[in-house]
């Protein structure tokens, strides 16, 4: 099984550290990108790092995977609520998939508390800023090295 496990990251993720710093933090996409590399490099994983607002990239991205990656960790942001097209996508995917939401999505407006992602993902990490990121990373080095 491949050790590359394919980042990816929906809408407004690209502003992280910079949009509403009081729910998300300050860290960046960038700094959360060179936090998860360095963890990979100690759990023998590669990663791929990819952010879009646009949900059929995302869906490309995740075909794309099928190819090359062991395991996908996703924060599909807004989509995670609205998209079965992104659901339908990562249900094509054989490895492992697990679920980022830096924020508790549990705490806020109702319409957030429901997640299509859920549906395909192995495990979901809610609420735990970005080091949600590194968590599910983690775990997704468990799956992919017990082999």
């Amino acid at each position: 099984m491949s050790k590359l496990v394919t980042f990816l990251n929906g809408p407004n993720l690209n502003l992280l550290g910079k949009r509403q710093p009081e729910i998300y933090g300050h860290d960046t996409l960038a700094d959360v990108e060179s936090k998860c590399s360095e963890l990979a490099s100690t759990l023998g994983l590669q990663t791929r790092f990819q952010q879009s607002n646009y949900e059929g990239q995302l869906v490309d991205w995740i075909h794309d995977a099928r190819e090359d990656s062991g395991g996908i960790i996703i924060n599909a942001g807004a989509y995670s609520h609205t998209s079965i097209a992104i659901l339908d996508a990562l249900n094509t995917f054989e490895g492992p998939v697990l679920e980022v939401h830096v924020s508790n999505i549990h705490q806020r407006e109702s319409f957030r508390h429901h997640s299509y992602v859920t549906l395909r993902a192995e495990g979901t990490i809610i609420g735990f800023g970005v080091e949600g990121y590194e968590l599910a990373l983690q775990r997704m080095g468990t799956l992919l090295n017990s082999d």
